[in-house]
């Protein structure tokens, strides 16, 4: 096990045991470290978010001759690898600490990088940009939010995960351009081996600067007011996995989160090429719209989980459900650079904030103990999503020669998001069966 030799004696590289109970005010060295970890975390998403930028990619293999299908296929396996992989990644953050499963992601970064450029066909994309690029953000994404979130109380998670997880949406405003650049100044396969050996770079060291909190770490408690008195009297939920998966909200974060990601998903991966399609704006132009989208996604993690922290969990899902249920349905008429960017703009908000209130409406539901797999667990809708929508995209596209289907479709599914967030109730205790309040919202009135 790769122990940081930074921590006290102590402290396990586990999690902490209960974050709920009562503490003393102060201890700011205990915050600070817990600020350092979620900016690290932050920085290795950074690099891990070159698959929002994937827009980029496939514009030039379209240039190249490939079909929209083709073109999708390497990112489709990336995104469900990645969810996939997600699940052993948190069982190994929660069991050893966070560093093990970020020295792996570091390590096939860059060897698959390095080896998409070698093999630029579809079948080698697809193995090694898909599979090990995809396996690498399984490991590293689920060593960064859950050991961030572990740090803080309930009244911090929606802000917390919004910082580390905005690392994903902030990486297009630089990868972007940088990948644009990389492609026309050099070529296709350069940019994949430059790109890679500085994004494993990048992980080593921000690894260092990642850690759980010791075994008895317990987070700074809320602001004493009369709604964090009914929070912090609710007692601790750890949900082991088993118990989680059979509960009914178990399965109505997972299809909220596959609806939501299947729309958005379907919409940043082909973003390039919409902009040239639907607004006839050159390849150079395109790539404006992918940073947009990334600035307004970084934008959405961080607003929409501090939202979450003050309004609850339920109301925040329900406004982005809402918003984006508009949004797709009107897609399909923005036909003007400036009404796309605006319509681009709103997606990349709602869709960032989202990434931001699962992880925390997780943790306020099953506990953060097993933060790490449970949240892996749920995290398996956005690789589903992140298959289908794209695949939907692609072949409506190749079908039509157009992607209004699709909107529609993203349309009808977050507004079935939109139920679904209005129906969702509180699990309940599995040992007691008695209903368990959420951590992120009001307990409601006796």
């Amino acid at each position: 096990m790769d122990k940081d030799p930074t921590l006290p004696a102590n402290e396990s590289p586990g999690t902490s045991a209960s974050p709920e109970t009562t503490r003393s005010p102060g201890q700011p060295a205990t915050q600070n470290r817990g600020w350092t970890v979620a900016l690290a975390g932050l920085g290795v998403n950074l690099a891990l978010g070159i698959l929002y930028s994937w827009g980029v990619f496939s514009a030039a293999l379209r240039d190249a001759g490939w079909t929209a299908t083709e073109s999708q296929l390497p990112y489709m396996v990336a995104c469900l690898v990645f969810a996939l992989l997600m699940v052993p990644g948190g069982r190994l953050q929660d069991r050893v600490g966070p560093k093990l499963a970020l020295l792996l992601a570091a390590i096939l970064t860059g060897a698959g990088f390095v080896l998409s450029g070698v093999f630029l066909t579809v079948g080698g994309l697809s193995l090694f940009f898909g599979v090990v690029f995809g396996t690498a953000m399984g490991f590293g994404y689920a060593a960064t939010t859950p050991a961030a979130i572990k740090w803080f109380g309930p009244h911090r998670r929606g802000l917390i995960s919004g910082v580390v997880v905005s690392g994903f949406g902030l990486a297009g405003i630089y990868l972007a351009p940088l990948t644009t650049f990389l492609i026309h100044r050099f070529n296709l396969r350069l940019a994949f081996v430059a790109l890679g050996l500085g994004f494993s770079v990048l992980i080593l060291v921000f690894r260092h600067f990642v850690r759980n909190p010791p075994a008895d770490h317990v987070p700074p408690a809320a602001p004493v007011t009369a709604v964090a008195r009914r929070r912090t009297a609710v007692a601790r939920r750890d949900f082991q996995w088993k118990d989680m998966i059979r509960t009914p909200q178990f399965a109505a974060l997972w299809l909220m989160f596959f609806f939501g990601t299947f729309a958005g998903l379907m919409i940043i991966g082909k973003l390039a090429s919409i902009g040239k399609e639907q607004v006839g704006v050159t390849p150079g132009e395109a790539a404006v719209f992918v940073m947009l989208y990334a600035i307004f996604n970084w934008l959405g993690r961080i607003i929409f989980g501090l939202v979450s922290d003050r309004l609850g969990r339920k109301g925040t899902l329900i406004a982005i459900f809402v918003i984006q249920t508009a949004c797709y349905a009107l897609f399909g008429l923005l036909t003007t650079p400036l009404l796309l960017a605006l319509g681009t703009a709103w997606v990349a908000f709602c869709f960032g904030g989202m990434l931001s209130v699962f992880p925390a409406a997780t943790a306020d539901s099953f506990g953060v103990r097993n933060l790490g797999v449970n949240y892996g667990l749920v995290f398996t809708a956005w690789g589903f999503g992140g298959v289908l929508g794209p695949l939907l995209g692609g072949l409506v596209r190749d079908w039509t020669g157009s992607f209004n289907i699709s909107y529609l479709v993203a349309a009808g599914l977050c507004l079935a998001g939109t139920i679904l967030s209005f129906l969702e109730k509180p699990p309940v205790e599995p040992e007691t069966g008695m209903p368990a309040v959420r951590d992120g919202a009001a307990a409601p009135a006796p």
